[in-house]
């Protein structure tokens, strides 16, 4: 049975701009599952050869790490992204060509980034081109 193909397999849906942690992780059980299916199904009289077997561990460990690491750098995302934030509550805010102004009383931390909620009920895409005095 050829691994490589498995380990490809997972390299190209590890890469997405999906960015979940939860796509990684369903991922990396369907990596194990596989793993031990074909540690279970492996022929006795042509059993897998030690390399090939410490290869796949490492690959194991390599795409367990990498899901913690991403699990951790998004924690660390959000909270950098809540500290820059903290700053803007109670500022005034406005686009640049002043179509949207005002207090803001709020920030959401969304999938897209940073929304201000202003006094006036409006909702704003901190970024570029949103002034903040």
């Amino acid at each position: 049975m050829n691994v490589n193909s498995v380990t490809n397999s997972y390299s190209a849906q590890g890469n997405g701009t999906s960015g979940t942690s939860s796509t990684a992780t369903a991922t990396y059980e369907n990596f194990l599952k596989l793993l031990m299916a074909q540690m279970k199904n492996q022929d006795p009289t042509e059993p897998m050869k030690s390399t090939e077997y410490m290869s796949q561990l490492a690959t194991f460990s390599q795409v367990e790490q990498t899901v913690k690491t991403n699990t951790k750098l998004d924690a660390l995302l959000t909270s950098a992204a809540l500290t820059q934030v903290d700053g803007v509550i109670g500022r005034t805010v406005s686009t640049v060509d002043g179509t949207v102004t005002g207090e803001v009383i709020s920030v959401v931390i969304t999938n897209e980034g940073a929304v201000a909620k202003l006094k006036g009920g409006e909702a704003l895409l901190l970024g570029p081109g949103v002034v903040v005095s």
